[in-house]
């Protein structure tokens, strides 16, 4: 089938509409197979850790959330955005919520035997260091957490409005063709 010159100019000017948004298909896929490859890591050694294995549990469920949102996205599917930018909402949730356990279990808690062996080795109390360096790699982790997962769902966020004006701007012939021709 031969396209007009019209039809022509309205693929193109198209395709340049999409890119507002289709950048984030590169994002969610870079997002999917680092968080993946975090999750593989987790679960190996959960074979000998059950925390490590219910640790790695969560970024799997993240991992297929940004590879199923991509796919919807490629497919211009607005759903897809919108899965992305709660996924990175949910796994922020998430990661916080388990700095904060691990604050409270290091406050509450007296602490581990291995800190009084140090003690007793290096003749000074090493507790209050040990408290001290471990909340702040917690509350390290809130902060970069907050920023990299907030400014990702923001990301998302902002081309939800973006995608769902293209697909109602576009001629119908358009969208059926890029979505045959699965967009990138």
């Amino acid at each position: 089938m031969e396209l007009t010159l019209e039809q022509e100019l309205e693929l193109r000017d198209a395709k340049e509409r999409a890119g507002s948004f289709l950048g984030a298909t590169k994002v969610a896929a870079f997002n999917g197979w680092s968080i993946g490859f975090f999750a593989v890591v987790s679960i190996l050694f959960g074979l000998f850790s059950p925390t490590s294995f219910s640790v790695g549990a969560v970024p799997v469920v993240k991992t297929r959330n940004e590879f199923v949102g991509r796919a919807r996205l490629r497919s211009l599917e607005p759903s897809g955005l919108e899965l992305l930018w709660r996924n990175q909402l949910g796994f922020l949730s998430l990661i916080i919520a388990y700095c904060v356990w691990s604050i409270y279990r290091i406050v509450a808690a007296p602490a581990p035997p291995i800190i009084a062996d140090l003690t007793e080795l290096l003749g000074v109390g090493v507790e209050d260091l040990f408290q001290s360096v471990t909340l702040t790699l917690y509350a390290v982790v809130i902060a970069a957490t907050g920023i990299f997962q907030g400014l990702n769902a923001r990301y998302y966020f902002v081309r939800v409005s973006m995608i769902r004006d293209y697909v109602r701007d576009t001629p119908q012939w358009v969208l059926d063709l890029q979505r045959a021709t699965v967009m990138e």
